[in-house]
């Protein structure tokens, strides 16, 4: 652990997993596993992609050196490790991809960043890609529900806006990383707000019969946001990125709306 580690940590944990100068923008978590030899914990900064709704990905490329780096080997002797989001924090099983499931994935990573390939011409050793799969859940990182609301609301906003700067940015056609970051999200916004309607909504009007209109507003534009959630994710099927651009800016302007609107109604009743 050198002292600029340190201070992305520290940042990362005291702003929600943003973090600024180089790394502003990266999709980033800390991952906590225990030292193959010594036993100790040790956590590092890795970015990380998307994969399934209970999985991602970490690349362990070293910036293309000779060996392997130190989480790695930890992973390797102990594949249990603690993951933190920013938002969440939840431990996961890391599964080393092996053979034509690495070579794909590889391929998929070195099309949405040629960086990865960059690095595996550096070195004689194969780059391990693994996946770490969620296998405890817990709450938000936060002091009160308003707080959890706004971290999970921001959270959304911020992949969004790295979504839509992919999307931007890809040239004519979708890479299949960036279809992956895309249905991720779809799918991430309509678990959301499925439990908001199941189990958020129903709790608050039992408390607070006079939300029934806001409640209502709120469901109306749940259906709204899902209609647009479907035409995006029919869309990820197009070849090109000039189709999913207008469809991704009518999402976000319908979803900060509403989000917007669900915290000044909501945050002030779940905090008092």
């Amino acid at each position: 652990m050198n002292e600029f580690t340190q201070q992305i940590i520290d940042e990362f944990r005291a702003n929600a997993g943003k973090v600024g100068g180089p790394f502003d923008g990266a999709r980033l978590l800390l991952l906590t596993t225990t030292g193959a030899r010594s036993g100790a914990q040790h956590t590092t900064v890795l970015g990380y992609y998307p994969d399934t709704p209970d999985r991602v990905l970490v690349v362990g490329s070293a910036n293309g050196g000779p060996k392997h780096p130190d989480w790695y080997h930890n992973l390797l002797a102990n594949p249990r490790a603690t993951v933190e989001t920013g938002i969440f924090t939840y431990e996961a099983e890391a599964v080393v991809l092996r053979d034509a499931e690495r070579d794909e994935t590889f391929a998929r990573l070195v099309e949405a960043d040629p960086a990865w390939g960059e690095y595996q011409s550096k070195t004689a050793r194969t780059i391990p890609v693994v996946a770490l799969r969620a296998v405890t859940g817990g709450p938000p990182n936060a002091s009160s529900f308003g707080e959890a609301l706004r971290m999970i609301h921001d959270a959304f906003r911020r992949e969004l806006g790295l979504i839509r700067r992919e999307v931007a940015t890809s040239g004519p056609g979708l890479g299949a990383q960036l279809r992956i970051n895309c249905l991720t999200l779809c799918q991430g916004l309509h678990f959301h707000h499925n439990v908001e309607s199941t189990g958020l909504f129903p709790g608050l009007l039992e408390r607070y019969p006079e939300l029934e209109p806001t409640i209502t507003h709120l469901e109306a534009e749940h259906s709204k946001i899902s209609t647009i959630l479907d035409d995006l994710q029919k869309l990820l099927n197009e070849p090109a990125a000039a189709t999913l651009l207008p469809e991704i800016d009518q999402l976000i302007d319908a979803l900060n709306r509403h989000l917007d609107y669900e915290e000044a109604q909501l945050i002030p009743l779940l905090d008092s």
